[in-house]
């Protein structure tokens, strides 16, 4: 499949934009188990325009991401153009490589976007949506993409009709999370609209599908079942980014590969460490990587004390002892 100019493998697989997770150094581990495709944390236009400092720093990528797309959102047409305008100019801005594509998240449902009519609060002004959407396609020379959901709720699932619309707006693809906003991530994902959206004829772009892909055999079967083009991973990624490389795995051979061993997770974790303090610096890239260092050790016996200390060490170096302690306890 293509996204623009972009060529992907068979079957690809995508990265979940989410926030506080899919840093820069979350990429990059994200991508050395074979990532096809990554996104930014989402990044408000308002605070590009304001030029607020985080919203600036989410645009920073490099070139071993690539291809990478920075998602933007909002909910003021004019505020959403300007940002789209800056995505494109991120080299310039910030630096980095920049993006390959821009994407327009229509899904975030936490309360404090959605409810002021930003991410899946759009799915209540389906007409606004497109509008955006257009503005911003019509605006820059990047491919641009959507992300959003099945609809607001169980009784405005407009997901299929609408596709069609973001379409004719000039999207090169659409990502369907199946669930309605209202739902948030709770219940069981839909897949069955997704699939719907792929048996339209009128539709020529690439349908990646979004929502419970947890294991290589559910990737498998969703593939087949539904028909997508591409699949996109969120929340199961976390504290296990190796599952990129399992899925792949199976879909190229139809075996399972073997559980990734503590000390394998050491080693992972140790060089997720370091490239988050490369990113971020000592003090905050520790920071922003506590979260991350006790997932990948999820489920171990007899963890609590040895977790406590990967959640509160500020030292880098008595972080990297501890890891080492966990190798020789565990491993």
């Amino acid at each position: 499949m293509n996204i623009g100019s972009i060529q992907f493998r068979d079957r690809p697989l995508f990265l979940a934009p989410m926030e506080d997770v899919t840093d820069a150094s979350f990429r990059f581990v994200c991508k050395e188990f074979g990532a096809d495709m990554m996104y930014t944390e989402f990044v408000s236009s308002d605070g590009l325009i304001r030029d607020a400092r985080k919203s600036l720093a989410k645009m920073l990528t490099y070139d071993y991401e690539a291809p990478v797309g920075i998602q933007i959102y909002g909910n003021i047409p004019e505020a959403m153009v300007d940002a789209a305008k800056m995505a494109e100019k991120a080299p310039d801005i910030v630096g980095g490589h920049g993006a390959d594509l821009i994407d327009i998240n229509f899904g975030c449902p936490v309360n404090k976007i959605a409810r002021r009519g930003a991410g899946s609060g759009m799915m209540k002004e389906p007409d606004k949506m497109v509008e955006i959407t257009k503005m911003v396609v019509d605006a820059v020379s990047l491919p641009v993409t959507v992300k959003t959901r099945l609809g607001w709720d169980e009784d405005s699932k407009i997901i299929v009709e609408l596709a069609e619309r973001l379409q004719d707006a000039g999207i090169q693809a659409l990502t369907v999370h199946g669930r309605t906003r209202s739902q948030m991530y709770k219940g069981e994902a839909d897949w069955t609209l997704i699939g719907k959206i792929k048996e339209n004829p009128r539709m020529h772009i690439p349908i990646i599908g979004n929502g419970d892909i947890d294991s290589p055999e559910k990737a498998k079967e969703y593939f087949d079942r539904y028909g997508v083009d591409g699949i996109m991973i969120g929340r199961a990624t976390y504290g296990h980014p190796w599952i990129f490389r399992e899925i792949r795995h199976y879909l190229d051979t139809g075996e399972l590969l073997p559980q990734m061993s503590v000390t394998e997770r050491v080693a992972l974790a140790k060089r997720h460490l370091a490239k988050s303090i490369e990113v971020k610096g000592e003090k905050v890239g520790v920071l922003e990587m506590r979260r991350h260092l006790s997932a990948y050790f999820k489920g171990l016996p007899d963890f609590k004390e040895t977790r406590l200390k990967l959640v509160t060490l500020s030292d880098p170096d008595e972080l990297y002892r501890t890891l080492d302690y966990v190798g020789e306890r565990w491993g």
